[in-house]
C-alpha cells in the first residue's frame, strides 16, 4: 500500500508496507504453533473426559483420569422402607424374599417351611432356612421385627441370626432394654466382637441391617485373608470393617477351615418368632488395580 507522509521539511515521503506479506507470515507462525505444539491429551479421546498424559496408578495400567478405563455399569437406586411399607430394591440385586414366598429358600434339602402371610416370613420352628444360591463377597439388605410383647431375657428373647456362608453369623436379638453378653447381643458378630453402640428399636418395630461382607480366601487349605464385615444396624454403623476370628461358635474361640468361595446364606431358626421382610442382595467382586 502507497502512503504520502510528509516531512518536516514538507516533502512527501512514499513508504512502502507490504501489509499482505506480514499477515501471510502471521498466519504461517500460527499454523507451524499448531503443527507442533503438544497433542491435547483431554482431545484425545474423541470428546470423552479425561487424560492420557497423567502418571500411571500403582500396580496397574491406567493412568490418573484414563478416559479409557472402564466405566461404572449404571444401576437404579432402591427406595427406603417405611414401618407400614418395604422399599425397592437396586435395580441390579437378587432379591431373596419379597413378601410372596419362599422359593428361593431351602430347609434341610426340602422346601422352606416357614409362615408366609401379609408380605412377612416368620420362624415356626421349622428350622433353620438357606438359600438355594451360594454367594461369596455380597452386600445384604433384611429387615426384621422382634416378637410383641417380648418374652424371655438375655438370649432367650428374640433370638435369630443371619449366617453368612452359613457359618459367620451376625446375630440377631432383642437387646431392647435387656441385657446380655456384650458378644452375643444383637449386630454382633457373634462370640467375637460387640457391636460399636446398641441401635436397637422396640419390639415390633421394623428393624434393619445392611451389611457388607467379605468372604474370607484360601489357597491350598491355608487362610490367605479373612473375612470381614461392615455392618449398619438402622442405619447406625456398628461393626466397621471388622476381621473375623473365625467361623461362628458358641462358648469357643472362632477359628478357620477352608471352605467354597461361595455358599448359601442361612437364617437361623432359635424357636423365636422373628419376622423377616424385604431381603435382597448385591454380589460382589473385587476388582483389579
Amino acid at each position: 500500500m502507497l502512503s504520502l507522509n510528509p516531512s518536516r521539511s514538507g516533502r512527501v515521503r512514499t513508504v512502502f508496507v507490504a501489509v499482505p506479506a506480514l499477515a501471510l507470515l502471521a498466519t504461517l507462525e500460527w499454523r507451524a504453533q499448531a503443527l507442533f505444539a503438544p497433542a491435547d491429551p483431554l482431545a484425545q479421546d474423541h470428546g470423552a473426559p479425561g487424560y492420557t498424559d497423567t502418571p500411571l496408578l500403582p500396580g496397574g495400567k491406567w493412568h490418573v483420569h484414563d478416559p479409557a478405563r472402564p466405566r461404572p455399569p449404571v444401576v437404579t437406586p432402591g427406595s427406603a422402607s417405611t414401618p407400614e411399607q418395604p422399599g425397592r430394591a437396586p435395580s441390579d440385586a437378587i432379591v431373596l424374599f419379597d413378601g410372596k414366598d419362599l422359593s428361593k429358600w431351602t430347609s434341610g434339602g426340602g422346601p422352606a417351611k416357614w409362615k408366609v402371610e401379609g408380605g412377612v416370613a416368620e420362624v415356626n420352628g421349622t428350622g433353620d432356612v438357606e438359600t438355594k444360591e451360594a454367594f461369596g463377597d455380597v452386600q445384604l439388605h433384611l429387615e426384621w421385627a422382634e416378637p410383641t410383647p417380648a418374652q424371655g431375657e438375655s438370649q432367650g428373647r428374640g433370638n435369630s441370626g443371619v449366617f453368612f456362608m452359613g457359618q459367620y453369623e451376625v446375630q440377631i436379638l432383642d437387646c431392647f432394654e435387656n441385657l446380655t453378653y456384650p458378644d452375643g447381643q444383637t449386630a454382633s458378630l457373634y462370640g467375637q466382637y460387640p457391636p460399636l453402640v446398641n441401635a436397637c428399636r422396640k419390639p415390633g418395630e421394623w428393624q434393619s441391617y445392611d451389611i457388607v461382607f467379605e468372604a474370607p480366601r484360601f489357597d491350598g487349605g491355608k487362610l490367605v485373608s479373612p473375612a470381614r464385615a461392615t455392618v449398619f444396624h438402622n442405619g447406625v454403623c456398628v461393626q466397621h470393617a471388622q476381621e473375623l476370628l473365625g467361623a461362628t461358635q458358641h462358648r469357643a474361640v472362632a477359628n478357620y477351615a477352608a471352605h467354597p468361595a461361595k455358599l448359601p446364606l442361612r437364617l437361623q431358626d432359635h424357636g423365636n418368632p422373628v419376622r423377616f421382610r424385604n431381603i435382597w442382595v448385591r454380589p460382589m467382586e473385587r476388582r483389579a488395580p
